[in-house]
Order: structure tokens, then sequence, then C-alpha cells
């Protein structure tokens, strides 16, 4: 059974950074692709980053490219999001989520079925 398990959220002020962490169980992560979503308060959800390393693809809403980085720990079995310069507008719940197989490599939520509890994230100004 996929079990995934964010944390990380906090309190920060503007400019500041936090780094979420996605703690991964149930599938082997030699071959795995997670993806950072969030969804603010009267906001659809939106793709943050997604890795894959089957596709060998990182990738970056433009909102966040440049100041958030996404990375793997595979002995881990975690992925990270830092997240730096923070912004009020980073105010959100992020949620960590893996795809179904055969998914086509994207950081679309539709293409995700297996997803962590949500880490809250305030920016403040």
């Amino acid at each position: 059974e996929v079990q995934l398990q964010a944390s990380g959220g906090g309190l920060v002020q503007a400019g500041g950074s936090l780094r979420l962490s996605c703690a991964a169980s149930g599938f082997t992560f030699d071959d795995y692709a997670i993806g950072w979503f969030r969804q603010a308060p009267g906001k659809e959800r939106e793709g943050v980053s997604c890795i894959s390393s089957s596709h060998g693809s990182t990738y970056y809403a433009d909102s966040v490219k440049g100041r958030f980085t996404i990375s793997s720990d595979n002995a881990k079995n975690t992925v990270y999001l830092q997240m730096n310069s923070l912004k009020p507008e980073d105010t959100a719940v992020y949620y960590c989520a893996a795809p179904h197989p055969g998914y086509t490599g994207s950081c679309r939520s539709y293409e995700y079925d297996y997803w962590g509890q949500g880490t809250q994230v305030t920016v403040s100004s």
C-alpha cells in the first residue's frame, strides 16, 4: 500500500525558507515519481513541483521557479521541497502525491492517485 507523509510546514515571514519532506512507503524508490501540490483557500489545487526518476524530469510552476527546489534521498525514500524567498502568495496547504502507474510524467493532479495528508505553510507579510 502506497503511503505518503508530508511534514515541515509552518509559519514564516516573507523572504524566509522552509523545507517540506514527503516520506514514502509501499513502493520502490528505484523508480519513483512524486509531486508537490498546494491549495489555498478558495483556489484550485495546483502543481508546484514534480520529479520523476523514470521520466528523468523535474517540473516547477512558473510562480516558484528559481525559489523552490525539489530533490530526493533514495536511501530515506523521501522527497524534499526546499522553499526559499517565500511570499505571502505561497500560503497554502501543501500535499505530496504519487501518480498512478503509466502516468505521462506530468504535474497534473488528476494523474496522481496517492496523496499525503497535507502540511500548512503560512507566509506572513
